[in-house]
């Protein structure tokens, strides 16, 4: 068997852009109904994907398995443990329809947006992890860029850093960024966040860093995109998409558990400060709160 089965289907939709058509299509099969997909023989899979059995193969060897019985196992293995960590939510299964209720959107969204979250967690490299909250840490100060929905990201953990002392800086655009990016030096750390990992403008925002001596931490999906190639430590989201909530818009949750993860860690390598600098950043907006009277 190939890695931890808990991550395969996770592997699967990583893998999925750099995959050829054909592959493409076997990928979606397994990755959109997995669990009746885990039922299938490798013609059956062919025959629906309108591909050769030829393409299953190499799709399911390009996951690391020698043998289709031990993929199918695995496979049967992830659905089961989706199941298990949304035994607790409302029933719900596929994607957002024109006839679903609000309360049928709330159940998917709920179920959609634990799993990104599950499946960040257990996907989550700790080594890489360590690394980046090491150079956070100890860096001078901190830049940020994203574009869309992953600047909103940055600019969570921009407020986070701050309110521990830390001077971190959230750039609203790329030319921004990019000046900005050509003045750091080795004190300073460079964090870029894309789901796709694609994007150009944050791409070149981390090259820029690389080549000013900033170390460089890039959030994203998928770690074989040219923003990873650019960024010393990368930390990898496992987003799920829908129609509604495509790329950017599903990847966006489980971006902000990684900056949690990310704040939560450099917080805690210099605690003490870091708590007096909470208390007194919560005291300074507590008397800003309407209480109400007695």
């Amino acid at each position: 068997m190939a890695e931890d089965a808990g991550t395969l289907l996770i592997r699967i939709r990583a893998a999925m852009p750099a995959l050829r058509p054909s592959e493409r299509r076997v990928a979606e099969e397994f990755a959109v109904a997995p669990g009746a997909a885990a039922n299938l023989s490798i013609a059956q899979v062919a025959a629906r994907c309108r591909t050769s059995t030829t393409s299953v193969v190499r799709f399911y060897q390009r996951m690391g398995y020698a043998h289709y019985k031990d993929f199918r196992i695995d496979l049967a293995r992830a659905v089961a443990r989706d199941e298990l960590v949304t035994s607790s939510l409302p029933e719900a299964s596929g994607d957002i329809d024109r006839h679903d209720s609000l309360g049928g959107i709330v159940s998917k969204l709920a179920m959609s947006e634990t799993l990104s979250i599950a499946d960040t967690a257990r996907s989550m490299d700790l080594e890489a992890l360590a690394e980046a909250v090491a150079l956070l840490a100890r860096a001078r100060r901190i830049d940020g860029f994203g574009v869309g929905a992953s600047s909103l990201v940055g600019l969570d953990l921009q407020q986070k850093l701050s309110r521990i002392g830390r001077t971190a800086i959230n750039w609203p655009d790329a030319h921004s960024a990019w000046t900005a990016a050509a003045t750091l030096d080795r004190a300073c750390v460079a964090v870029a966040v894309s789901h796709t990992g694609a994007t150009v403008d944050t791409v070149e925002f981390l090259a820029i860093a690389r080549r000013s001596g900033a170390s460089t931490v890039a959030v994203t999906n998928f770690r074989d995109s040219p923003l990873a190639a650019a960024a010393d430590v990368t930390l990898t989201t496992a987003a799920r998409e829908t129609r509604f909530r495509p790329a950017a818009l599903g990847s966006r949750i489980a971006q902000l558990m990684v900056v949690d993860c990310l704040f939560t860690g450099v917080a805690q390598a210099s605690y003490d400060a870091s708590m007096a600098a909470l208390r007194d950043t919560y005291a300074v907006v507590h008397d800003r709160v309407i209480h109400k009277r007695a």
